[in-house]
Formats: C-alpha cells, structure tokens, sequence
C-alpha cells in the first residue's frame, strides 16, 4: 500500500465519504460529526488497499497560548485502522507523514488520545503533557483536567517544547475542545 498525502480540498468527496466511512467502522460508530468537522481543513495521510480506505490521519492548525505567546500547533485528528487491518503497522505509517508535516510547518504537535491509542503515540515518541490543559471559551478560559491525562505532545524537527510549568491554552472549537 502507497501512503498518500493531501490537503482537504485536494481529496473530493467520493474519497472523503470513504475516509468518513472507515473511521465510523474503525471507531464503533462512535466518531461523531464534530469529530469529522475536526479532521477537515488540514493536510489528510492515508492508504488504500482493494477494498479501499485502511487506515487515515490529518493535521489541522490550532492556535496554543502558552507563557502570553501564541503558537502554531500541528494537532493530529481522525486516526484510524480498518478493524481488519489493526497491528500491521498502518497507523505507524500515517502518523510518520503527519509528524513530517508537523516538523516542516508548525511549532510542536499536539493531540487527544484515547487509551487504546496512547500506546501508539508513546512509541513514536510523543509524550504526555505534564501541565495542566485549558481552552480560551466564549466565557473566558476554562480549565479540562478531563484532557490532563490524554493529551500528548511532540517536538517538531528538534524544537523545545513548551514547559509544562505552565498551561496550554488551546483555542476553543465546538464539541469536544480536545
């Protein structure tokens, strides 16, 4: 399988219904229509096989407050294996493409993993965030100590991350922040 990259306009909508459809398989039923909302606008890694859409990723844009700076964050969205497809190294192979895009664009990456995933993300190096985790709402910034124990960060291309002494304020976003 060839490991394609895009950005979302790029991808058409016959593919994006198929991307869709795999992460609703590869999820339970459980990715809703914020998360999918989440995954667009951003550059897409995916392969194929015969029967189609096995296993995708994207990286979107987030803004990041941090010690009175704002950051551009590359955050990973929409991960996920085929069922019949799981431990053969497909995540591993788009999370490589997302980080390369993390590395050539934003100051660090950043994502929200839910425990069966964590491992996957720990091997390849990210690690979890130390502080505390917050988003700027519509009514000022609101702490998500929920997030404290999911949320994974990564250096890009050598960078230092930011200290974890203090939080990180991500921008808000409708459904689930993280």
């Amino acid at each position: 399988m060839i490991i394609r990259t895009a950005p979302t306009h790029e991808l058409g909508p016959d593919r994006l219904r198929a991307v869709r459809e795999m992460l609703d398989a590869a999820f339970g039923g459980g990715f809703s229509g914020e998360d999918w909302d989440h995954a667009l606008g951003g550059v897409h890694a995916w392969l194929e096989d015969e029967r189609g859409v096995a296993a995708h990723g994207s990286v979107v844009m987030r803004r990041v407050l941090h010690r009175g700076r704002s950051y551009r964050v590359g955050y990973v969205e929409g991960v996920g294996v085929r069922p019949d497809l799981r431990r053969q190294g497909l995540g591993g192979r788009v999370m490589g493409e997302l980080e390369r895009v993390i590395d050539g664009a934003y100051a660090f990456g950043a994502l929200s993993a839910s425990p069966d995933g964590a491992a996957l993300y720990r091997g390849r190096g990210w690690r979890l965030w130390a502080g505390r985790v917050e988003t700027l709402s519509p009514g000022g910034i609101v702490r998500l100590p929920e997030e404290e124990d999911s949320t994974y960060v990564r250096s890009a291309a050598g960078r230092r991350l930011p200290d974890p002494a203090d939080p990180l304020v991500f921008d808000w976003r409708d459904g689930d922040v993280m």
